[in-house]
Order: structure tokens, then sequence, then C-alpha cells
């Protein structure tokens, strides 16, 4: 098939959805698939190779001008050339800059009025370029935030365009009013303009069918997948010396705290003295503060040695990491859709730790891993605790989340359930 997908770049850090994109983009290419990979608003950063192709549509800065002032939206295509060139993007991207959620709630509005927004310059300069090039059997955008441009963008090309639902929930949810009536407003009266939605999960399906009113006949689950390169069924430590694990943005809403607080917790009460905690993630300039917090908990409890931040590795440095884990949680304080590091531990055969919400319930399965109630630091804690005292039980978990890996969530998996709803999708648009 000739598939055209869109994928949103996140500046200068590693997203979940950004990776899942890019890595199903490369699987398909290598199923023999005709498949061109097309960033908006920044180069794609990836821990592996980035299948994405060199141009940036709606670049970053052009998208922020032209919702700053409305005379940018009137300037020549010459200085869009200039604004967009991925080095210039990416030098912007790179400061850390904290948007105002006012401004970033106008914006979301803007892009999700599409041709009415004040955008509309970005959509025609891609619809010129999709006027240049062979039309493709199927069309993807990454998340319903971009729904705006299933319409122009069906219309342009004459096929089906499949939306993918993953997470913008946490997102939505986030913003100030009005701007969030507003944009769930938007996004609600055009999910008929998309032909099909691809959910990353169960949970997610059933959520976002609710949430959007998205019909559910309408929408389609095809399960994560990972690479299994590098990946091995690690080596066993000690439970007098375990080495739980944290991976993934260092926030808030990601559950760190709730981790080191655990940790913490069974010092205090004389358990697992020899335990430590690893965390590794992206950190936004803006969360430096935050995990300083953690340290510090640790350092006022004596234990100085007991947590190690080690930054945002790439590929390789992610499989090391983990080989290097006993146990790794998840302590997310809000319904996962995703949980990717998850399914990238078990492939590595390291058990998981993480909330009963969201899709860990049908991720983990009763193989690979141990559900605590959401929020619950001291169920958190008692899990914990458990794994350890029952050590040799605890490892055969991981083993089996490997083997359930292995079995049913690679990449492999993965694109050939894409397969399948592209294919349906296609025939069924004639």
């Amino acid at each position: 098939m000739k598939i055209l997908s869109l994928i949103a770049g996140a500046g200068d850090m590693y997203c979940g959805s950004c990776l899942r994109d890019n890595a199903l983009a490369g699987e398909l290419k290598r199923r023999g698939h005709d498949l061109t990979l097309i960033p908006l608003y920044t180069p794609v950063r990836t821990d592996t190779t980035s299948h994405s192709e060199p141009r940036v549509f709606f670049g970053g800065i052009s998208v922020y001008l032209s919702q700053m002032s409305g005379l940018f939206g009137r300037l020549p295509k010459a200085f869009d050339a200039l604004w967009d060139l991925p080095g210039v993007i990416r030098a912007f991207a790179g400061r850390g800059v904290e948007v105002d959620p006012n401004h970033l709630g106008a914006l979301t509005v803007s892009i999700l009025q599409g041709e009415h927004g004040r955008q509309r310059k970005e959509i025609d300069h891609l619809l010129h370029w999709l006027g240049r090039t062979p039309p493709p059997d199927i069309v993807t955008i990454p998340y319903t935030l971009l729904i705006a441009l299933a319409r122009p963008l069906r219309q342009a090309t004459g096929r089906p365009v499949v939306c993918t639902l993953q997470g913008e929930e946490f997102f939505l949810d986030g913003l100030p009013e009005p701007y969030k009536s507003q944009a769930l407003g938007l996004i609600r009266g055009k999910v008929a303009d998309a032909d099909a939605f691809i959910a990353v999960s169960q949970y997610e399906r059933e959520f976002m069918a609710s949430y959007l009113g998205i019909p559910r006949e309408k929408i389609h689950v095809v399960r994560l997948g990972v690479a299994t390169a590098g990946s091995a069924l690690r080596t066993p430590g000690s439970p007098g010396a375990p080495v739980f694990g944290f991976f993934g943005r260092i926030a808030p809403e990601k559950g760190l705290h709730l981790a080191a607080d655990a940790m913490l917790q069974l010092r205090a009460r004389g358990e697992l003295h020899g335990a430590t905690l690893r965390a590794a993630g992206y950190l936004a300039p803006e969360r430096k503060a935050y995990l300083d917090e953690q340290r510090r908990k640790f350092h006022a409890a004596g234990c100085r040695d007991c947590f190690h931040y080690a930054g945002a590795p790439d590929w390789s440095g992610k499989m090391a990491f983990l080989q290097g884990l006993d146990m790794i949680t998840m302590p997310t304080e809000f319904d996962e859709p995703k949980g990717l590091p998850a399914l990238e531990a078990l492939a590595n055969g390291v058990p998981v730790i993480a909330p009963r919400r969201g899709a860990f319930p049908e991720m983990l399965g009763g193989d690979g891993g141990y559900l605590f109630a959401p929020g619950d630091v001291s169920s958190l804690a008692e899990t914990m605790l458990a794994a350890v005292r029952q050590w040799d039980a605890a490892m055969q978990m991981g083993r089996l989340g490997h083997a359930r890996v292995h079995a049913g969530w690679t990449l492999s998996h993965m694109a050939a359930q894409t397969e399948e709803v592209f294919r349906e999708v296609a025939a069924r648009a004639g």
C-alpha cells in the first residue's frame, strides 16, 4: 500500500506517541509498504533511526507566529521557508520556553478550527505539496488534535483518513477554560470527517468513544508493539539489594514522587534497606526542581546513594538501563492509555509494578507484573515489598512477561494489525 502518515514532533523531548508512530512507520516500510512520514511542528526526536521526511510542515515557529499576529499569515512564502527550516525549528524548540496556558489553549482551538483558523496558510502549504505527489491509498493523522486536517486531506487525496487515539485526553483536560470546552466541541464536531480511528488499547477505545462521542464501530484497537532489537532476558539480581526503576517523562503526572515516597516509607519501617531507585526519562527545564525535590527526600532520609537519575538515553542506553533493573514501577497519576516503557521493560524480562488503571490491566494480563491501588503510596509500597519477599515468583513473573511481549506485542504484531485495519478501511472506501 501507499501510505501517507503525519507525525507530530515534540521538540527535543522523547514523546511516546512519536516513538510509537516512527517505529510503526519503519516496520511498515520494512514490510514493503510505500510509506511517507511527514513531520509537523518540529523535527521528530527518536531513540532509534528516524523514518520521517526532512521537511517540516506546520513548522512550530510559523504556527506560533500565525497565532500571535494576523500579519504573519500574509507574509510571502519565502519567509515561511526560513522559519520552517528544521535547523531553525530545532534551535528554538531546544530552548525549553514554557508557554502560557492561555496562549496554548487559543492556539489549540485555532488549529482545530482548521481552514477557519489562523493557521489556514499552513494547511494550504501542505495541500499544495500533496497536489504534486502521487495520491496515497490511505492517510493517517497522529491524534484528534489534528482532526481538522481530516476533511481537507480526504478532499485533496480522494482517499480515506485514519486518526490514531493515543492519549491526547491528558492534554485536553489540562487546557484552561473556555479553551478546553471549545476544543472538545470542535473535535466532537469533526469526528465524522475521519473514516476510522485506531486506539492503542482497549481502554483508550472505550474511553474515547465516550469522551469524544466516537461511534465504537469506527474505532479499531491496534495494541502497542515494541522493538526487540537489543533486548534480552536479563539476569536477576539479589533480593538483598533490589534495584527498582522508573522510566518516563520526569513530571508529577508520571508519578516519580510516588515511587520515591513508597521506597522511603519502607525504609522508615526498617524494610528494604538495600534497595535503590534508578530513574530515567526526558527532563524538561521547568521540571528540574521536581527532580531535585526527589533527591532531597533521599538525602533527608540519610540515603544519598539510594536514588540515581540516568538522563534520557537513546535506544541502546535504554536497553542497558532496563537490563540493570530488577523491577520497574510506573505509578502514573492518570489513566495511561499506552505505557510503552512497561512493554520495553517486559521485553527484557523486568517485572512491572503499575496502578490498576488505564491500559495497564490489559497490558499485564496476569503475566509480567503487579497492580496496586492508583495514587496510593502505601499500596505501592506493600506491592514492592511483597515482590521482594517472593523474589523467585517475581523473577518468574518477569520471564512470563518477556514471553508475553515476544509472542504478541512486538513491532511486527502492531504492523500486521495496522495493515488489516488499513486494508479494511481502504476497501470500504472503494
